[in-house]
């Protein structure tokens, strides 16, 4: 993940007012449907922006996978606050995910995609952890120049990452969400 690793000194942007204006967690995790009986994946969770509004739709696990202990620990110290138990807490990358195979039926990737020293191999990793029918929601920024995110060099193009995903045998849809950020549900086939 080399110098494009999100710097944790900068949660605090992760949760704050104007996020949640521009992505409502629960608006974009009705992309998602998950219903109480989902094992979900937040991968890439940070400090718990997507995960609590997960583990508080599912009765079941909820892994939070993130590659920096100090995000791990803002968000389990988040769930505390919430009194939320269902997370398991996974310290790792996206390219080699910790968790088994045929492990979830729903994951979520937000801000991470970019990030990733190989995008196939997260891809493969992604297929070998979900359970077949399993579905994903990748968020990512739009390939334009805006006054945060990453630079525009480390975005990918909305309609490249989608043929990424349909080569790799998902069955994908686009989903504009704002002006600064897009959205891929894809599902296995």
């Amino acid at each position: 993940m080399s110098d494009k690793k999100f710097n944790p000194d900068k949660a605090h942007k992760l949760i704050s007012i104007e996020r949640k204006a521009l992505l409502p967690p629960d608006k974009i995790l009705e992309y998602l449907a998950i219903d109480s009986n989902d094992i979900v994946a937040d991968l890439g969770a940070g400090n718990g922006y997507f995960t609590i509004p997960i583990a508080k739709s599912t009765n079941d696990t909820v892994y939070a996978v993130d590659i920096e202990p100090k995000m791990l620990n803002m968000l389990k110290e988040n769930a505390d606050k919430e009194n939320i138990n269902n997370i398991n807490y996974v310290e790792g990358d996206l390219v080699n995910i910790k968790l088994d195979d045929e492990s979830i039926n729903k994951a979520i990737v937000s801000m991470v995609i970019h990030e990733v020293t190989s995008i196939n191999q997260t891809i493969n990793e992604i297929k070998r952890i979900l359970k077949p029918g399993g579905k994903i929601l990748i968020i990512e920024w739009k390939a334009i120049e805006t006054e945060q995110g990453p630079p525009l060099h480390e975005r990918i193009p909305a309609n490249d990452l989608l043929d990424t995903f349909k080569s790799a045998n998902f069955d994908v849809e686009l989903i504009d969400l704002n002006q600064q950020h897009y959205a891929i549900r894809a599902s296995m086939n």
